[in-house]
């Protein structure tokens, strides 16, 4: 069986983000069978403008985040919560998949959304609107596949996710609803 890629998709801008870390922490604790690639910065993307969304003339970043979005098997949002929602540069980057629409990177694409935040729930309102916003863009969206740490800001003071046993053990419990998406693809 050929490796399952997984993009994901940091929501957060900052240099030393925390869901950046969850991301490098879930692509170290990936299975053998599961390549994760971490897309470099969503903050590149200029916003969604259907003035520049024009075939021929697609900006640099929009064009190469929708080729890697095309390429990958599933993608996973790893967003931080900005005032109850998700980031803005994580609802650009779905709103730039969704187009064309009904034929953008996101139709029918397995999407799985995780996170962390300094809250209490670790980010589950931002986590639920990026799994709607997706799900309204075409993306097959992954319910089954959940994961909120909450505490960021002092849970990683100083300790990066990857080497937090909990969390470790919360994102092994990620990949068999991711693995077995493309499991159920390849048999049909």
């Amino acid at each position: 069986m050929s490796k399952n890629t997984v993009l994901a998709l940091v929501g957060s801008l900052r240099a030393d983000s925390h869901n950046r870390k969850l991301a490098e922490a879930i692509q170290l604790n990936a299975p053998e069978d599961v390549d994760v690639q971490i897309y470099g910065s969503l903050g590149d993307i200029p916003f969604y403008n259907e003035d520049i969304d024009v075939e021929g003339q697609v900006p640099a970043a929009a064009a190469a985040l929708r080729a890697a979005a095309a390429e990958a098997d599933t993608l996973l949002f790893v967003t931080p919560e900005h005032n109850g929602t998700l980031t803005a540069s994580l609802k650009n980057a779905i709103d730039w998949l969704s187009r064309p629409y009904g034929a953008g990177a996101l139709a029918g694409k397995p999407t799985a959304v995780v996170g962390t935040a300094f809250g209490q729930f670790g980010g589950v309102w931002a986590q639920d609107e990026a799994r709607k916003a997706a799900g309204i863009a075409g993306a097959k969206v992954l319910e089954d596949v959940k994961l909120a740490v909450p505490g960021s800001m002092i849970r990683f003071a100083e300790l990066h996710p990857k080497d937090d046993a909990e969390v470790v053990e919360q994102i092994k419990g990620i990949f068999e609803p991711l693995t077995a998406v493309q499991e159920e693809e390849v048999a049909a």
